[in-house]
This record gives structure tokens, sequence and C-alpha cells, in this order.
């Protein structure tokens, strides 16, 4: 069965390993193994001029693969060139049906962005990131700099908990 895994490259390469390991897959007939390949990003309107969008990636560093994890598809990935490694090591790890969902709305621009109202936070609450690279996760408040008006959120990025440094502003409740 086929499931979708988290790739590490070489930041940059993102677009030339996607069709290296597109070649690869083609040129060795493997093609019953391997379903889509995506580069997680998002179309990103520029903040002075309107009318002119860039396509920002939401995971700089990362491709996901849809693939079954066989010992052939495994090796062709990990051998292509500037392919790091699988997320999971040598048994890698797929993402969960929720994940995936996520990041494939974010891609196709379907995660609602707003703004909430400053609030009072509490550590271990959990909260939804509504703005920035993020949007869309769910995590729990670690840490609360009401001065600053900044929260660090534990979000749970390709199945790791990972601290991210948000404004008030960036999430509801």
């Amino acid at each position: 069965m086929k499931r979708w895994y988290v790739v590490q490259v070489y930041a940059g390469f993102e677009d030339q390993i996607k069709a290296d390991i597109t070649k690869r897959i083609a040129h060795d007939g493997r093609q019953d193994l391997f379903g889509e390949i995506l580069i997680p990003s998002a179309k990103m309107r520029q903040f002075f001029e309107t009318d002119t969008e860039t396509d920002q990636q939401l995971f700089p560093g990362y491709i996901l693969i849809e693939m079954e994890v066989l010992p052939e598809a495994l090796r062709l990935v990990t051998s292509t060139p500037r392919v790091i490694k699988m997320l999971g090591g040598k048994d890698p790890v797929p993402l969960s049906k929720r994940e995936i969902d996520r990041i494939i709305s974010q891609i196709k621009g379907e995660v609602a962005v707003t703004v909430s109202k400053v609030a009072e936070f509490n550590v271990g609450t959990e909260i939804e990131i509504a703005d920035g690279p993020f949007a869309g996760f769910v995590g729990m408040i670690d840490k609360v700099e009401s001065e600053a008006e900044k929260l660090t959120v534990m979000v749970s990025i390709f199945g790791r908990s990972t601290p991210v440094e948000l404004r008030f502003d960036q999430v509801k409740r």
C-alpha cells in the first residue's frame, strides 16, 4: 500500500531532485511502487505589490513522496544525488492521513487564515495556528511571554514535536 513519506533533501534543489527521482522511477520501470511527489509550497501575495504572487515553500529542504516501502524503492530514493535521508531512518515513518490532508489543503490554499484578538494564554492549552508557514497546525502552548506578546508552541511536524515561536495574533483558540 502506498503511503506518504518525508524525504530530507538539500534546500534549494527540491525541483531538481523531484525531476531526478521521477526520471529514475521511469528508467527503472518502478512506476507501480510510486505515486505523487510533492514539494510543499503555497502561493504567497507580496506585501507591497498586490497583483503579484510568488510560490513560497512551506518546508524548505523537504519533499513528500507517495510510495510503497520496499527495499528497491527505498534504495532508489535514498541513492538519488542531494537526498540526505528519509525521516525515520531505515524504517521510514509514514505521514498520518490528517497531516497529509493538512499539507495538501495548504498547497491548494484552502486553509483559512484569520487573526484573533489578543487573549490570555495558559501553558498547556491547545491552540490552532492561524497565520504564517504553520497555519492550520494545532499545538500546545509551552511558554508565554506576555510583555513581548509571544508564545512558544510545541507543534508536531512530520511526527516530531518542534517548538515554534509565534505572536499572539498568529494563533486562535
